[in-house]
């Protein structure tokens, strides 16, 4: 067999034989992907536990108390009896907020004093605050609009002319590629690539760290007749093999099997997984060659990996960031998946407006020619440093 062939069968090889590898390419993945999209199957976060504190109780405070437990979001699984006690059990997690309704609500708003209500939410859990939050705000709008709506009925104004002074705008929200509001649609086709893009990173890094760390680097090297591109490409190519084969069936199970929505072409997309899989691993020679240790390179794809969870702006947009922080949304390859996502599934739109997103692609697959002189060095003479 030539270099190359022996290379890639003593990869393969290696890629069955060590249980890692199985867990970090094959279990930890698949175990994320069908996880989250079953927790997401019901599109939204329904019934989140929350708690009231109704410190009034009169027929207007237990109104309130009604509409809020009816909405979908809401679970109202216990009404305390101070702040204190809430705010305990919000401490404990047995809540992700609670309303409150202060003492004598009634009396000072029919007396026209303005009463305040208060509500809290523990945004350490961020979707589940943010819907209880949401659910907690339309409460309060919708009872001070139906106070002030019976006030005027009082005065003798009809409902008909009290309504056009409340909302004198109508307001008509139509949520393009995304009619249904269906946080899965949103969360599992970028949370699920950003795992990917972490565990293949961090696999890069791993398999040629292991050869400098037991002084395997110097063989790999020979047989590749000291061609270090040869000696990688073959390292390498049986995981990308087999993160073509995972990122394949991820757009199979996301748009197929779940039915997320596919308004473009499934072949710009399918080009878009497979240029994805092979720019993070050229990423991560990157960063191995800039620090071919194993601890450093590891650290290094582990902290840029998980920042780009929030980074890549999946929950929070590139236009409110700092601009010293918006700038490393750039240079991570899952902002431009999302992106080409965005672009082909949701909207549908031309590949020609995506061209710029698969051209940073190639890229980042070139970035390694500016560092596999150091990669060679660092394998001809290994030097494991813990």
């Amino acid at each position: 067999m030539s270099g190359f062939q022996q290379i890639f069968k003593r990869s393969v090889l290696e890629l069955v034989r060590r249980p890692i590898y199985w867990g970090a390419m094959f279990v930890l993945p698949l175990f994320l992907m069908l996880m989250l999209t079953n927790m997401m199957e019901q599109g939204l976060p329904s019934k989140v536990p929350a708690a009231i504190v109704d410190k009034d109780g009169t027929a207007l405070s237990r109104e309130i108390t009604q509409n809020l437990g009816s909405l979908q979001m809401v679970d109202l699984v216990d009404q305390s009896n101070s702040f204190t006690e809430a705010r305990h059990k919000m401490q404990e997690g047995e809540i992700f907020g609670f309303f409150m309704i202060p003492e004598n609500f009634e009396k000072d708003l029919l007396s026209g004093k303005g009463p305040t209500i208060t509500f809290y939410t523990n945004m350490t859990y961020f979707v589940p605050a943010s819907l209880l939050f949401k659910s907690f705000k339309t409460t309060a709008l919708m009872s001070k609009a139906g106070i002030m709506l019976n006030v005027a009925q009082t005065a003798g104004l009809s409902a008909e002319e009290v309504v056009p002074m409340m909302q004198p705008v109508n307001i008509v929200s139509r949520g393009l590629g995304n009619p249904g509001l269906n946080y899965a649609i949103y969360l599992c086709n970028s949370f699920v690539p950003c795992v990917f893009q972490l565990m293949i990173m961090l696999m890069v890094c791993f398999s040629l760290g292991q050869e400098i760390k037991y002084g395997g680097s110097p063989r790999l090297l020979a047989m590749a007749n000291g061609n270090i591109w040869k000696a990688v490409t073959a390292k390498l190519l049986p995981q990308t093999i087999g993160w073509w084969i995972l990122i394949i069936f991820m757009q199979s199970w996301l748009y197929f099997w779940q039915g997320y929505p596919m308004n473009g072409s499934w072949w710009w997309m399918t080009v878009s997984e497979l240029l994805f899989v092979v720019a993070c691993q050229s990423l991560a020679v990157f960063f191995f060659g800039v620090l071919p240790n194993l601890r450093l390179s590891l650290s290094a794809c582990s902290l840029l990996g998980i920042l780009s969870f929030s980074l890549a702006a999946f929950s929070f947009p590139v236009e409110s960031m700092y601009g010293s922080i918006a700038i490393f949304s750039w240079l991570m390859p899952i902002r431009y998946n999302f992106l080409i996502y965005i672009d082909q599934a949701l909207n549908g739109i031309d590949v020609w407006y995506s061209r710029w997103w698969y051209v940073a692609y190639i890229v980042y697959i070139l970035l390694p020619l500016t560092v596999m002189y150091r990669i060679k060095k660092a394998f001809a003479r290994p030097q494991y440093v813990p």
